[in-house]
């Protein structure tokens, strides 16, 4: 039969892979070759199902399945077994040949690897005129996909589509995408190049058995990764290509999109996230698949010298024989030869073509791990070395770095680079005469992949799954949700469906485990159908319930419910009659507000009532003076505490001063005051009333001190806290205090008494300051003269004043004003016109 070369060339979804599985299976032997391992692994597993596995052979850089009786092969395809004659050979995503850094493999395979009856290259369309001016006589075939593609626009993560595929070009970006899908829409499954076989496989079966309705993914999966997505959204429009961040082509957007829609249904596509939209021309290029051709190839020379390692650089580094070829980027086996080339110990072993060859093969060992320093050179330095001196690699190396990557704990990024480390150990055990123990090193090496991959994928589904919130939040997208069972139990957890979606506590549902839920709003549409029966059950219990079943802090202001916080204070019609503000709520309606409202309320002003009963008795006070009207009225509206009129102290007579005091009210020497509303809990809970009133925060006190340093917040004096000496002092305190220094100087001029200060809980220099602040006259401590000898003068309180403030160095009480018609004035002035005649 004549050799035919042809190329079946398309977009994506046009059954081109298909087509060349049915193709070579129809020969007697044939290879096909992925660009990725991936899709070598999936293919060859549909291979086995097909033909059986002693028929079908798989070989990848870590891996090697070749059974004895193998007819058909599926490769990478830098791995193909170009050495072995076969009917048929197919190399897949040919287009691949123009990529700066592996391309150089492609168009090897393009221009040298033929099978004996029939070869096959697929890709896409923009290699066409490439491949009929390399390949002379080549035979194409244009196909059609099978659905259509639609543009969907930007849309935002939280407004994705199940069934949807977000794709990234980082781990760090997949990572945080996959973190918002969790929170939002319950879960998604997880593709990137790093995963083996193994883990890939596992999240697609979970993506597939729609256990989550989303995929983050690397652009890995526009690779041929046929899955049921409908739509594809791309959350960059840039990449770093492992030289620069660079704008995607439209060929590569297009690839990517293309994984939405499979066989004959329709699919779309757009962006998402922090992606900026795609413009229209782009749009056109994708729906249309009208792109720009490829104008050239990467290539590298295969035929190589391998009489030194000097000879070899300059044989991989020839120039292009023809137009259209290019030299590609420096690949890390070149880059690594070339670092090998220039250390003694490797010229002085490399001689000779059996062992120049020998290291140009170490070279070619991946460098799956990409750490950025020299390790991956020193280890293809060893390993060259072992090698040469030792003709193998022992198996203590094997041993160390199998049991340096075979450890299972460790967070997800831990857990890929042991998987990476330990596939270059499977790439080198693969190498089948480098040990003579290379079958178990080859199972070893796979075992620890696959425990490696468990338990990635265990890490993975743990972090970014929740299968619970996925499962409810699909029924609730569905038709007839309202039909989902559920109920609130005893203690108020909500069931809907089997799953506990929360707890009620009060009238707010609060989801379980929060961090590891999505969105609170979503939790809530879950449980609706039992919160409207629950609610208003809630509702009437709450309204008929005692007050004992009610509480009022006065530190925070909130009310709650049968010990649930439910309410707070706020703001009202006056200082005393607070209203109440409920944060949150399931209520289906304001009514139901309202009544909650409306009872708590009632509770909170009968609890303000108990509280601060001796200031409400007052309304209760039977025939009062127009005096004492006048103070009740100023204390109530004041919440205790009334600052003094002028020359109020002069207004009250005694009679006024006596029902006063047996009413529990003083008139001080500051303000009008009740000393029962000074104590702690009434105190607090003036000072929330005084605060939701004014609108301001409540000022920082403690009721039980004396006195608080400096003089803070201004509304420390509505409280009961007087400036006084630099400090802030009790009001009831410091009408004490002046009530026993006048009693000290009832009978003269006193000096200050010694435990004055321990009485009061004041540190004697602060009282000092305090007494030099207050209505008394006072003469601080002297010591005696120069020449003059005995104790110091001790601080003397000299006399007070009922009125005013003076200052202790002025000396004298100022007169006392008297009547013009009193007798005291008439013999004033008798005396002073008897001096003025002497």
């Amino acid at each position: 039969m004549p050799r035919r070369v042809r190329a079946v060339l398309g977009p994506t979804n046009t059954g081109k892979t298909h087509y060349a599985l049915e193709r070579m299976l129809a020969h007697a032997s044939g290879i096909i070759g992925f660009p990725l391992r991936l899709l070598a692994r999936e293919n060859y597993e549909r291979m086995v199902r097909l033909k059986g596995a002693r028929h079908v052979a798989l070989i990848t850089g870590e891996e090697k399945i070749v059974p004895p009786e193998a007819k058909w092969f599926s490769c990478t395809t830098e791995a193909m077994p170009l050495a072995r004659p076969v009917e048929f050979l197919a190399v897949d995503e040919i287009q691949l040949s123009s990529d700066p850094d592996r391309g150089h493999v492609f168009t090897d395979r393009l221009l040298n690897a033929r099978g004996a009856v029939e070869t096959l290259f697929l890709g896409a369309e923009t290699i066409r005129p490439l491949l009929q001016r390399l390949v002379p006589g080549i035979e194409i075939d244009i196909r059609p996909r099978l659905s259509h593609l639609v543009h969907d626009g930007h849309i935002k993560l939280s407004r994705l589509p199940p069934r949807s595929a977000i794709v990234a070009f980082s781990a760090a970006e997949v990572y945080a995408i996959a973190e918002v899908i969790r929170r939002r829409r319950g879960g998604c499954a997880l593709i990137m190049g790093q995963l083996s076989p193994r883990t890939r496989n596992a999240q697609v079966e979970l993506y597939q058995n729609k256990d989550v309705d989303y995929l983050v993914a690397t652009d890995a999966i526009g690779m041929g990764l046929n899955m049921d997505v409908n739509h594809v959204a791309l959350a960059s429009l840039t990449k770093f290509d492992g030289a620069t961040l660079r704008p995607l082509t439209a060929q590569e957007c297009a690839q990517i999109a293309g994984r939405a829609g499979r066989g004959m249904k329709d699919g779309s596509f757009g962006t998402t996230g922090d992606s900026r939209p795609m413009g229209e021309t782009l749009v056109e290029a994708i729906e249309g698949h009208r792109f720009d051709p490829v104008q050239r190839v990467s290539w590298r020379n295969a035929a190589l010298d391998f009489s030194t390692p000097g000879a070899l650089l300059a044989s991989l580094n020839m120039p292009p024989p023809q137009r259209g070829l290019v030299a590609g980027r420096p690949a890390s086996d070149i880059l690594t030869l070339e670092s090998l080339a220039g250390e003694r110990d490797i010229l002085e072993t490399a001689r000779g073509e059996k062992a120049t060859s020998l290291l140009w093969d170490v070279c070619q060992i991946p460098d799956f791990r990409k750490l950025g320093d020299d390790s991956h050179t020193r280890l293809c330095q060893k390993l060259y070395l072992h090698l040469q001196q030792d003709g193998e690699i022992p198996g203590h190396w094997f041993d160390s770095h199998i049991a340096g990557f075979s450890r299972l704990e460790g967070d997800i990024d831990t857990l890929m680079h042991r998987l990476t480390g330990i596939r270059v150990c499977a790439y080198v055990a693969a190498r089948s005469e480098w040990s003579r123990r290379a079958r178990h090193w080859q199972e070893r090496t796979r075992e620890i992949e696959d425990l490696l991959s468990d338990v990635l994928h265990e890490r993975l589904t743990a972090r970014f799954v929740d299968r619970r919130a996925t499962s409810l939040l699909r029924r609730l997208d569905q038709e007839g949700s309202g039909d989902l069972l559920s109920a609130v139990t005893q203690n108020g957890q909500v069931i809907v469906e089997g799953h506990a979606v929360g707890t009620i506590e009060g009238f707010t549902l609060r989801p379980d485990r929060e961090e590891d839920l999505p969105e609170r709003k979503l939790m809530l549409r879950a449980g609706r159908r039992a919160l409207l029966h629950e609610i208003p059950r809630r509702v009437r219990a709450l309204v008929d319930a005692e007050d004992t079943a009610f509480g009022l802090s006065p530190e925070s202001g909130m009310l709650s419910w049968n010990d649930v916080e439910i309410a707070r204070l706020a703001r009202g019609s006056s200082l005393l009659a607070p209203g109440v503000t409920i944060p949150g709520g399931e209520f289906s309606d304001s009514r139901q507000r309202d009544q909650v409202r409306e009872r708590l309320v009632r509770f909170s002003h009968a609890e303000i009532r108990r509280i601060l009963a001796p200031l409400f008795a007052l309304d209760a006070v039977a025939g009062p003076s127009a005096a004492l009207r006048g103070v009740t009225h100023r204390l109530i509206e004041n919440g205790g505490v009334a600052p003094l009129l002028p020359g109020e102290p002069d207004l009250h007579p005694h009679q006024d001063r006596s029902r006063m005091k047996k009413l529990g009210i003083l008139v001080g020497s500051r303000a009008v005051f009740m000393p029962a509303l000074l104590k702690p809990a009434p105190m607090a809970l003036r000072a929330r009333l005084i605060a939701l009133w004014l609108q301001k925060p409540v000022p920082a006190y403690d009721a039980t001190r004396t006195t608080l340093p400096g003089l803070g917040d201004a509304m420390l004096s509505a409280l009961g806290w007087v400036p006084v000496g630099g400090v802030r002092m009790r009001l009831d305190r410091y009408e004490r205090l002046l009530e026993t220094v006048r009693h000290t100087v009832r009978g003269g001029p006193s000096p200050l008494p010694r435990d004055l200060a321990s009485r009061f809980g004041i540190k004697p220099s602060l009282l000092l300051q305090i007494l030099s602040d207050m209505p008394v006259r006072t003469r601080p401590a002297a010591t005696p003269a120069p020449g003059q000898y005995g104790p110091p003068a001790p601080f003397m309180i000299l006399g007070s004043l009922r009125h005013g403030r003076v200052r202790h160095d002025k000396g004298k009480r100022p007169p006392r004003p008297r009547e013009p018609d009193s007798p005291f004035a008439v013999l004033a002035g008798l005396t002073r016109r008897s001096g003025a005649t002497r």
